[in-house]
């Protein structure tokens, strides 16, 4: 609950990037999305962050592990998604999704959501040792899809009215996907991509008058 107040000024920043993932927008509504997203990390569905740039030490969006989905254990059938076996909050996953991301418009194209992402893939392959990262964007966010095809994983396709959107459309869903044995692979590609000198670009708008 501490990062509330920095949570709502960086998504009440510039709300114009937010048309496919809730974001929250004032104080009241960050206590209730953190709150939404800490009964589900009490019930072993998610395990939710802030992203916090370690340059000032600001907060900047939110990202979180969910679908969180369990192997072990007794088998039960059919099976119950999402249901660990024993503890939930020591419980290890098998397979589960990275999502529900959102940035502050000042800290896009900075390279930390790679570095985000890194940190999580990492914490997932290798101290987790899940055999599957699913990610999945609107079709519509061309945005998010580059940048999740960008970090090495996998198209699976697109579920064709597979939800409602945040705008009320019925949306189509690409899904893509990252394997145990792919990680490897996939962990060069990008500290490839973070040793790399980036141009960081400033909207012309934030730049000094």
């Amino acid at each position: 609950m501490r990062h509330a107040e920095a949570l709502a000024r960086a998504g009440g920043a510039d709300r114009s990037a937010y048309a496919f993932t809730p974001v929250p927008d004032g104080f009241e509504s960050a206590l209730d999305y953190i709150a939404r997203a800490l009964t589900d990390q009490a019930a072993g569905r998610s395990l939710p962050f802030a992203l916090v740039s370690t340059a000032d030490e600001r907060v900047i969006g939110s990202t979180r592990f969910l679908e969180l989905d369990y192997w072990r254990g007794p088998l039960v059938w059919p099976p119950v998604p999402g249901m660990p076996h024993g503890d939930p909050l020591t419980a290890v996953p098998d397979a589960a999704e990275i999502g529900n991301t959102w940035i502050a418009r000042d800290a896009r194209g900075t390279g930390i959501n790679t570095e985000a992402k890194y940190l999580m893939l990492r914490h997932a392959f290798e101290t987790w040792g899940v055999r599957r990262i699913t990610m999945r964007a609107d079709a519509r966010n061309t945005g998010s899809r580059i940048a999740i095809e960008r970090l090495g994983a996998s198209c699976e396709g697109v579920r064709r009215a597979h939800s409602r959107g945040l705008d009320g459309a019925v949306r189509d869903t690409a899904f893509y996907s990252i394997l145990d044995e792919e990680w490897p692979t996939v962990r060069d590609i990008v500290e490839l991509r973070m040793s790399t000198p980036r141009q960081v670009r400033v909207p012309q708008d934030l730049l000094p008058a």
